[in-house]
């Protein structure tokens, strides 16, 4: 399964990275969100290739979900697709976007497959072992390298988002007596907490559960965690809920190992 799902990643990307340098069309959402053509087509190159492959799994995908269109997930395995990450970043030219695609089973992201199509680099996450590939030409798949989160040291090293930080997650640092964070666009925010790059990832703002995962798949495989903030395990498939939408997120701090 993850050959097909890292596949259909790469593809999604390198249709993305055409629109990039063609320049996109940027149109907004009813919650101000950009949402672009290579947003689209990325979805459709995956849900074509996924539904070929695993035609009894349904699938959750951004896109889709925006037109209406969920599938009946109750007490099943499913897809969670994120066609382009870090939109935001891809219109704004930055390189930080991603493509997510993840599997849940029984509300744990168990498999999951981030790629970053402009930096060239591909994370993927499948029983409990986490790895990293470069791509070349935006097609080809190099060998992987296993990696896993490192044991905090003596200088914490924090994530935060590009584009979404908050008020609240400044002031969850420096209440936890860090003062200096990276802000990183996107998914690659788990994946650097999973290659022993940084430490902590407070999110005290808004997400989406295909916007997180992925990415929480290849952390949870590398030996990290996501919590929310009660110290409960995030988890996925959340529907009919009474305070926020459909597969909405609370805050949450993911975290290599402590």
């Amino acid at each position: 399964m993850l050959d097909i799902l890292e596949e259909a990643a790469v593809a999604a990307g390198k249709a993305i990275i055409d629109v990039y340098n063609a320049g996109p069309d940027v149109a907004y959402k009813a919650d101000c969100s950009p949402v672009t053509d290579a947003d689209e087509t990325a979805e459709r190159i995956i849900l074509d290739r996924l539904v070929a492959a695993f035609p009894d799994i349904p699938i959750v995908a951004e896109e889709s979900v925006a037109a209406g269109r969920i599938p009946d997930i109750e007490g099943k395995t499913f897809f969670l697709v994120d066609p382009l990450d870090g939109t935001r970043e891809f219109v704004n030219r930055h390189h930080d976007f991603t493509v997510n695609i993840a599997l849940i089973e029984k509300g744990e992201p168990v498999a999951g497959v981030v790629y970053a199509p402009a930096l060239g680099i591909l994370y993927a996450a499948d029983r409990g072992k986490a790895k990293k590939a470069v791509v070349s030409g935006l097609t080809s798949i190099g060998h992987p390298v296993v990696i896993g989160c490192r044991s905090r040291g003596d200088r914490i090293v924090a994530l935060a988002s590009r584009s979404h930080n908050s008020e609240e997650t400044v002031a969850y640092l420096a209440e936890h007596g860090i003062m200096d964070y990276e802000s990183v666009g996107s998914s690659l925010k788990f994946c650097l907490l999973a290659e022993g790059l940084a430490d902590v990832y407070p999110r005290l703002s808004r997400t989406m559960e295909w916007d997180t995962a992925a990415g929480d798949a290849v952390l949870r495989a590398a030996g990290g965690e996501t919590v929310t903030m009660n110290g409960d395990p995030l988890i996925y498939g959340k529907r009919n809920q009474a305070h926020d939408s459909d597969f909405a997120n609370p805050f949450f701090v993911s975290r290599g190992r402590g």
